[in-house]
């Protein structure tokens, strides 16, 4: 995988964690910052990097048995996660915003929820050539400075690039799925 590439599957991968913490600022608007910024960036891309590294671990125990067909396996699931945050945007789109205090317990579950996908693209990148601890890196601090961003814009301009995020997150990863495939079929 090509640095470019590696820095558009963190992008691709960190706008779901991005429209939650646009959506999280959104709604502690108007309220003295107590640090839920730093909180949900921090918290947000350490499972943006954690996630893929199991995935890597789990895709590097069977990649020999794979090998054949891993670029199918790459694009099948690149394809699922970008299709899924489309679906996701589209169907969610003027969806009205929903607020509750941001607390630990709800922090930790977004964390996951927002990084299970980074988890199959862990196992795609198993399977491609690619330095699983430069991926890492780029994933966890793309995410990070990201959702402290998407954070402080939220808190700014309300909640209107979540679906956007979302929109533009998917397409980049079904993007990254064909380019393989491609790549692998012409090769």
């Amino acid at each position: 995988m090509r640095y470019a590439e590696m820095i558009a599957l963190a992008l691709a991968l960190s706008m779901d964690a991005f429209a939650a913490a646009v959506c999280k600022g959104a709604c502690l608007a108007g309220q003295k910052d107590r640090g839920e910024g730093l909180a949900i960036a921090v918290s947000f891309g350490f499972f943006q990097a954690l996630m893929p590294l199991i995935g890597w671990l789990l895709g590097s125990r069977f990649r020999v048995y794979i090998e054949s067909v891993d670029h199918y396996i790459a694009f099948g699931l690149l394809a699922f996660i970008g299709g899924k945050l489309v679906f996701e945007a589209v169907k969610n789109n003027g969806e009205e915003l929903v607020c509750t205090p941001l607390h630990f317990v709800e922090l930790l579950l977004l964390s996951i929820a927002t990084s299970v996908d980074a988890l199959a693209a862990g196992v795609a990148l198993a399977v491609l050539d690619t330095s699983i601890w430069l991926a890492v890196a780029h994933i966890g601090v793309i995410t990070l400075v990201l959702c402290f961003a998407g954070f402080i814009i939220g808190k700014r301009f309300g909640a209107r690039l979540y679906t956007k995020a979302q929109l533009i997150g998917g397409i980049a990863l079904v993007g990254i799925g064909i380019k393989i495939l491609v790549e692998h079929l012409i090769a």
